[in-house]
């Protein structure tokens, strides 16, 4: 209770609520403010590669998550050793992963010599995309021709060109396999 008899004394709680009218747009003004900020993250979504757009839900899920243990134990509503343990297992998973890295890298200077590559995979040019990979992407096959490349990629970029809601990486890479294919 933000105005109980722990505070303030009873005749006090009155004239205390006369002149503070604006703890009740608080509620208002903190559902504005989140709103704002998930427009605001969506945005950012739609501009970036999905991979890193996880690693950053990620990190915003842990946070709130945090958040919300320290506020549920600040009010008494949870214990303290749940809103640890919480906190504690997203850590817990980080180390891991960092500690699985540092493995993979730790045996990177002794290598004398690179591995020899084979000569298995599908042959790729200087951009790294195959054809096989770049067909793929722009859903057409082994036989279409320079028309048929381009008509499938102006319909794809239509719907995911960057100025109408789409990503930046989809669109570089439709661009990349329409250049691989027609090259």
């Amino acid at each position: 209770m933000l105005f109980g008899g722990n505070f303030l004394p009873g005749y006090l709680i009155p004239v205390v609520r006369a002149y503070t009218p604006g703890i009740m747009f608080a509620p208002l003004a903190l559902l504005v403010a989140l709103a704002a900020a998930a427009w605001l993250l969506f945005g950012w979504l739609k501009r970036h590669h999905p991979r890193h757009a996880a690693k950053v839900m990620a990190g915003l899920g842990a946070g709130l998550l945090l958040l919300a243990g320290t506020f549920l134990v600040l009010t008494g509503k949870l214990s303290g050793l749940a809103a640890i343990g919480a906190g504690l297992w997203i850590w817990l998973q980080r180390a891991l992963k960092a500690h699985a890295v540092w493995k993979s890298l730790r045996g990177l200077g002794q290598r004398a010599e690179p591995p020899p590559r084979s000569s298995s995979g599908p042959p790729m040019n200087a951009g790294g995309m195959s054809l096989e990979e770049a067909r793929e992407i722009l859903g057409i096959d082994a036989k279409a021709d320079a028309a048929a490349i381009k008509a499938a990629h102006r319909r794809l970029m239509e719907a995911n060109h960057p100025d109408r809601g789409g990503s930046t990486w989809i669109a570089a890479r439709l661009n990349q396999a329409r250049d691989r294919l027609l090259s």
